[in-house]
């Protein structure tokens, strides 16, 4: 099953400001990732699926995935 960005970052007990400040990037960037805004580069998938505990199958990082 996969779920949101912003869904895996709650499941992870996460704050906006707390995954920002640990991804190294301004809660601005988080937003517009979990919003569909913009996409994560792909050096900073690892990085999230390690803080969020999750796989990279699980996750849904690009909008197209949510049609």
């Amino acid at each position: 099953m996969q779920i949101t960005m912003r869904a895996a970052r709650t499941n992870a007990g996460l704050t906006q400001e707390e995954a920002s400040k640990q991804l190294g990037i301004s809660e601005t960037t988080l937003r517009n990732w979990e919003s569909g805004k913009s996409t994560p580069r792909a050096s900073k998938i690892p990085d999230i699926c390690r803080l969020y505990k999750c796989s990279i199958e699980n996750i849904i990082f690009f909008e197209n995935n949510l049609r």
